[in-house]
C-alpha cells in the first residue's frame, strides 16, 4: 500500500529543513543511503560521531541507525522491531518514513521550540502535528500503528470521504476525543473573556499546539531527566575507572617503595663490603633516578586524589541535583494530574454555566421586552385616561349650576371616580413592572459577574500550571549545566593526564 502522500510530503520537507545535504530532497527514496540520516544524528548531537560511519557500507551505516533508535527510544526492543535492517537494505519507503518520524520526534524532544516551527507552512505543520501527536498517543503501540498510519487509507464514500478529508487536514481535531483540555484552547477561554493573560500568547502554529499541551511537555521533561541519569551513570563508570587507575597506581608505588628499600639495603651491604667506586656510582645512580621516579609517581597520586575528591565532589552533587529534580518531576506529574482534572471539570462546569447563562439571558431579555411593552402599554391608557378626566372636569365644571340636568352631572362624577380609580391601578400596575424591569436588569448583571468570576479563575489555575512547568524546565538546565561543566573538567584531565 502506498504511503499517505501529504505526511510523506511533510516528512521530507522536515529533512529539508535540517539543511544537512547540499540540495533539497523531493522524494524520500533518495534517503535509501541513509547518510542523510546519519548528518541528522550528528546534528542532534552536534558532534561528528557518525562522520566515520559514512564511509563504510550501508550495512554499517543503518547498523549505526538502528543502534542510536534503539538507545534513544523509550522501548529499545520495540524500537528494534519496528525499523527492519532487511527493509532499510532494500530502500522501501515505509522503513525510511519510519526512521524519519523516530528522528522527528526525538528531535522534537531534545531541542526544537515552538518558534521554529514558522518556517513550515501551515498544511505542513499540520502534518507534522499529527505525526508527533500519534507518536505521543501510541508508544506503546506503534510496531501495529505506524504502517497504517503511515499509508495512504483505503478510497471511501463521497460522504466518508468528505469527512476524511477533513479529519486529514485537522489532526488536532480527529484524534480520539479526551477530556483533556489543551494549553490553546484554555488561552481562547480565556483571552474571549477579557482577562489579562499573565503567559506568553498561544502558539501560532500546529506544531505549538501540539509542544505546548501538558502531555508533550510531562514527556519531555521525562525525557531529559532519563538523559542526565544516563549521563551520570556513565561519569559514576568512568569514576570508577578511574579509581582503578589510582589503585594501580597506588600499588606500584608500594612496588617502587619497596625496590628502593632493597636498594638501600644493597647500597649499605656494598658499602660494608667496600665495593668498588664504579659500581657504587651505578648504585647510586639508580637509586637517585628511582627516588625520583618515586616523588613524580607520589605527586601523579596525589593529584590523582586530589581530582577524585573533586570528582566524588561534583557527583554527589549531580547525584542531589538528579534526586531533587526526580522529586520535583514527582511532583509537578502529581501536580499536573491534579490540575488537569480541576481544569476539565472547570470547563465542563464553565460550559454548562454558559449555556445556561445564554439560555436565562435569553429568558431574562424575552420577560424584559414584555415588562416594557406592558409599561408602554400601561403609560398610554394613563394618558388617555388623563385626557377623560380632564374633558370630564371641564364639563362638570360648566354643568355644576344647572339643577336640571344634576342627575346627569352625578352620572359624570360617577364615570370621572371609576377614571380615576382605573388611572391609580394602571399606575400601580406601572410601578410594579418598573420594579420588575430593574429586577431583570440586576438579575442580567449579577449573571454576567458570576461568568466573569469564573473565567477569573480558569485564567488563575492555567498560569499556575505554565509557572509549575517552566520551573522545572529552570531546574532541568541548571542540572544540564553542571553536567556539561563536570564533562569538561573530565576531558581536561583525561587530555593532561600520561598514560
Amino acid at each position: 500500500m502506498p504511503l499517505h502522500g501529504a505526511r510523506a510530503a511533510a516528512l521530507l520537507a522536515w529533512v529539508n529543513s535540517t539543511k544537512v545535504c547540499a540540495d533539497p530532497l523531493d522524494d524520500l527514496s533518495q534517503l535509501r543511503d541513509c547518510s542523510v540520516f546519519i548528518r541528522i544524528i550528528n546534528k542532534i548531537h552536534r558532534s561528528e560521531e557518525g562522520e566515520s560511519v559514512l564511509e563504510q557500507p550501508l550495512p554499517e551505516r543503518i547498523s549505526f541507525i538502528r543502534g542510536f533508535l534503539q538507545k534513544h527510544c523509550k522501548h529499545k526492543s520495540a524500537a528494534e522491531n519496528l525499523v527492519s535492517a532487511q527493509e532499510l537494505l532494500e530502500g522501501e519507503e515505509l522503513a525510511l518514513a519510519k526512521v524519519a518520524v523516530l528522528l522527528l520526534y526525538h528531535t522534537s524532544m531534545s531541542c526544537k521550540s515552538p518558534g521554529d516551527w514558522n518556517e513550515f507552512d501551515y498544511n505542513t505543520q499540520v502534518e507534522l502535528a499529527s505525526v508527533l501527536k500519534f507518536v505521543l498517543d501510541n508508544e506503546e503501540s506503534l510496531n501495529e500503528n505506524l504502517e497504517t498510519f503511515l499509508q495512504r487509507k483505503a478510497p471511501l464514500s463521497s460522504s466518508s470521504a468528505s469527512s476524511s478529508s477533513s479529519e486529514e487536514h485537522s489532526p488536532l481535531l480527529s484524534l480520539p476525543h479526551k477530556r483533556e483540555v489543551r494549553f490553546l484552547e484554555l488561552q481562547k477561554i480565556a483571552s474571549s473573556s477579557g482577562a489579562n493573560n499573565m503567559l506568553p500568547g498561544p502558539p501560532s502554529s500546529p506544531m505549538g499546539d501540539v509542544m505546548q499541551t501538558p502531555q508533550f511537555q510531562l514527556r519531555r521533561l521525562k525525557k531529559q531527566l532519563a538523559v542526565e541519569r544516563e549521563n551520570r551513570d556513565e561519569l559514576e563508570v568512568e569514576l570508577a575507572e578511574n579509581r582503578k587507575l589510582l589503585t594501580e597506581k597506588e600499588a606500584q608505588i608500594t612496588m617502587m617503595q619497596q625496590r628502593i628499600d632493597r636498594l638501600a639495603l644493597l647500597n649499605e651491604k656494598q658499602a660494608a663490603d667496600q665495593l668498588e667506586p664504579k659500581e657504587m656510582e651505578e648504585l647510586r645512580e639508580k637509586n637517585e633516578s628511582l627516588m625520583v621516579r618515586l616523588h613524580e609517581a607520589l605527586k601523579q597520586c596525589q593529584d590523582l586524589k586530589t581530582e577524585k575528591g573533586q570528582m566524588d565532589r561534583k557527583i554527589n552533587q549531580l547525584s542531589e541535583e538528579n534526586g531533587d529534580l526526580s522529586f520535583k518531576l514527582r511532583e509537578i506529574a502529581s501536580h499536573l494530574v491534579q490540575l488537569q482534572e480541576a481544569l476539565n471539570e472547570l470547563s465542563e462546569e464553565h460550559n454548562a454555566a454558559l449555556a445556561q447563562s445564554q439560555e436565562k439571558q435569553g429568558q431574562l431579555e424575552s420577560e424584559l421586552r414584555d415588562a416594557l411593552q406592558e409599561k408602554k402599554c400601561s403609560e398610554e391608557k394613563i394618558e388617555i385616561l388623563q385626557g377623560k378626566i380632564s374633558l370630564l372636569e371641564d364639563q362638570l365644571a360648566k354643568l355644576g349650576d344647572c339643577s336640571a340636568q344634576k342627575g346627569e352631572v352625578m352620572g359624570d362624577i360617577l364615570q370621572l371616580e371609576e377614571l380615576k380609580q382605573e388611572v391609580s391601578s394602571l399606575a400601580a400596575k406601572g410601578a410594579e413592572l418598573q420594579a420588575t424591569v430593574l429586577r431583570l436588569e440586576e438579575e442580567k448583571q449579577l449573571r454576567e459577574a458570576a461568568l466573569q468570576s469564573e473565567r477569573g479563575r480558569f485564567e488563575e489555575e492555567k498560569q499556575q500550571l505554565g509557572g509549575l512547568v517552566a520551573s522545572l524546565q529552570s531546574s532541568l538546565s541548571e542540572s544540564h549545566q553542571a553536567r556539561e561543566r563536570l564533562e569538561r573538567d573530565l576531558r581536561a584531565r583525561e587530555a593532561g593526564e600520561p598514560r
